[in-house]
């Protein structure tokens, strides 16, 4: 059996943004059972689990003594085992490799950037002088995304690793309007996040935290 490290409890603005969600819906869309293995912050920095991890940060997918860390790396090999992520032809399977690459390196970074202003720096001075820019370069990554998506359902001709990939690095802008301005990006996220494999990893991942919510809403 597979087991997929997670975190007991994330403030309310990272859930369903932590990244073991990400590995969470390619189980799911590969049809693989796995298990919980929920952390605390001491289990984080436990050295049998920095053995494993050393940033002690979460997903770790384990299996059989093997264990692998990075989301991106841990979907990679979960999609080169299951054609439901990735075609089984030689270009098919570049193409699903080069859109999860171009989502981690091409779009991430300008999503995060925007996203971390937002959340942890929005009084500050340097970050309201940075914001302008970093919002119009943001714009300018997913004004290229949908580009690509003009027409299509998908990045390639159906659904792969490529998509999920890009999808949940766009779904941490979901506290802003910059998706919803942009139709063929909004469309994009909906079609995925209908995805039966798409609820049931996110039931998944925000059930860790609904005794967290009770609490913080009786506050």
């Amino acid at each position: 059996m597979k087991t997929l490290s997670v975190l007991k409890w994330v403030p309310p603005f990272a859930r369903g943004s932590v990244k073991e969600f990400r590995v969470r819906w390619a189980l799911e869309e590969a049809g693989l059972p796995y298990e919980e293995r929920v952390l605390t912050p001491e289990d984080q920095d436990a050295a049998s689990y920095r053995a494993v991890q050393p940033f002690g940060q979460v997903p770790v997918l384990e299996e059989e003594g093997f264990a692998m860390f990075e989301s991106g790396a841990i979907v990679l090999a979960i999609a080169e085992k299951s054609e439901a992520l990735m075609p089984r032809d030689e270009e098919g399977r570049a193409r699903t490799m080069q859109w999860m690459f171009a989502a981690l390196t091409s779009v991430q970074p300008a999503v995060a950037e925007v996203a971390a202003l937002d959340f942890f720096y929005p009084e500050e001075e340097w970050a309201k002088l940075r914001r302008p820019g970093a919002e119009e370069f943001l714009m300018r990554r997913l004004g290229q995304v949908s580009g690509r998506l003009e027409g299509r359902e998908w990045l390639e001709d159906r659904f792969t690793a490529g998509d999920l990939m890009m999808v949940t690095v766009l779904r941490d802008l979901r506290h802003r309007d910059f998706i919803a301005k942009m139709p063929v990006l909004d469309q994009y996220v909906k079609r995925a996040e209908a995805r039966p494999a798409f609820k049931k990893a996110l039931a998944g991942h925000m059930a860790l935290y609904a005794e967290a919510a009770k609490a913080e809403a009786a506050e």
